[in-house]
């Protein structure tokens, strides 16, 4: 397993934040470009999976509620 994908939510973001600016400010060559780029793609992905996590519990605890609710009528 990487050490991208270990990382919780707020540091993927904080470290992609980081990425996107350095490929902003330029100067890099474009193998260092490059470099940069796919940290950032693996970065996007933490995120997203943390988000998705995230989305299936409030569903799941949404879900929860509204079953209950109904078998209160």
């Amino acid at each position: 397993m990487s050490e991208t994908a270990e990382l919780g939510y707020e540091q993927a973001r904080d470290k992609l934040v980081e990425v996107v600016r350095e490929l902003e400010a330029g100067g890099l060559s474009l193998e260092q470009s490059l470099a940069l780029w796919e940290k950032g793609e693996q970065l996007a992905k933490v995120c997203e999976h943390h988000l998705e996590g995230a989305r299936e519990r409030i569903e799941a605890a949404l879900s929860s509620v509204e079953d209950e609710a109904g078998d209160g009528q």
